[in-house]
């Protein structure tokens, strides 16, 4: 098949956000799509087969509407974008890209950036309980925290109480230092993090102080009604199907629930099911809660994280088909 030829106009502005340091995301794109993009002047010059060069500037002229909107390109925005175009997905990173949920304490805007995030947050929108399931990097808590603050500012909720399982993960909390609340803190420290970070240190400390932020154990849960809450169980592939009975149960009038957690990644004993696992399976034909299962292509860290998540999913994936194959061969 012959070559042929595309023209982009995009101004200098743009034109250097595209390519990146080193002209390290352009490079990117034409190694994906085995194509070459040359400078001319005021545009750029696409050459390769004709679908090749298709995608190549469907892939461009997105990551220029991301730019024309004042975001600053990133590695994790190219590599989505390259993503959806190979899977001929009819929704663009720019669409992803202009739902935003809140700004942080800097005036960053805080915004889903896969499919996979902006489906979690619909989900979070339009029902009572929704489970965020997925690998690290995935935004699952994060998110969560700024539909959480949002919904507090906005005073659709009266409060905010956030929630994670302090279990040991091969380290024992009695050899650590200071009372009860020194010990579980640092399990209850990145929802800290997010907190500061959207809402800010003294605006945090102020609702904390006046009791309509509270951040606990999830053992401190039981035996109390949750009514006009916006309510976080993180790390709820950590609780015991009991536990998460008991938290599912406290939820009350005009409250939303998010339940977040990875399912690689338990520290239960070995003989312990996961009550993650357990109401994924009771509930997910109840009206009124979503579920969310994000995988490596929702990880929005470092690309290394990704590679790492992608890894062990494959790794796992090769285990588990190992194994089912001895117990077959041992029947």
């Amino acid at each position: 098949m012959s070559l042929a030829e595309l023209d982009l106009n995009l101004s200098q502005e743009h034109m250097t956000n595209i390519f990146g340091q080193f002209d390290s995301y352009i490079k990117k794109i034409e190694r994906s799509f085995h194509v070459s993009i040359v400078v001319r002047e005021d545009h750029l010059r696409i050459i390769g087969e004709p679908y090749a060069i298709d995608k190549a500037s469907n892939v461009i002229n997105q990551l220029a509407e991301l730019s024309k909107k004042g975001n600053e390109i990133t590695e994790q925005q190219v590599n989505y974008a390259i993503s959806l175009v190979i899977a001929s997905e009819k929704v663009t990173i720019a669409d992803i890209d202009s739902d935003i949920i809140c700004h942080t304490i800097n005036g960053k805007p805080v915004k889903p950036k896969t499919l996979g995030q902006k489906e979690y947050i619909n989900h979070i929108r339009n029902n009572m309980i929704v489970f965020g399931v997925g690998p690290a990097g995935t935004g699952k808590t994060y998110l969560a925290m700024a539909m959480a603050i949002t919904a507090f500012k906005n005073e659709e909720v009266g409060r905010i109480i956030l929630t994670r399982p302090a279990i040991e993960a091969g380290e024992k909390l009695g050899f650590l230092p200071g009372d009860m609340q020194s010990k579980v803190d640092p399990y209850l420290r990145p929802l800290y993090d997010a907190l500061y970070q959207i809402m800010g240190a003294d605006s945090f400390q102020r609702n904390m102080e006046k009791g309509l932020i509270e951040v606990a154990p999830l053992a401190y849960m039981r035996g109390r009604t949750l009514d006009n809450s916006f309510i976080i169980l993180d790390e709820a592939q950590n609780t015991t199907p009991a536990q998460m009975k008991m938290f599912l149960t406290r939820i009350g009038f005009g409250s939303k629930c998010v339940i977040t957690g990875d399912l690689t990644q338990k520290d239960l004993a070995a003989d312990t099911r996961s009550g993650l696992e357990v109401a994924l399976r009771v509930l997910n034909n109840i009206d009124g809660i979503g579920i969310s299962n994000l995988t490596s292509k929702d990880v929005v860290r470092h690309p290394l994280v990704m590679e790492i998540v992608k890894a062990y999913e494959e790794y796992e994936s090769k285990a588990k088909n190992k194994s089912a194959s001895q117990k077959k061969g041992n029947r």
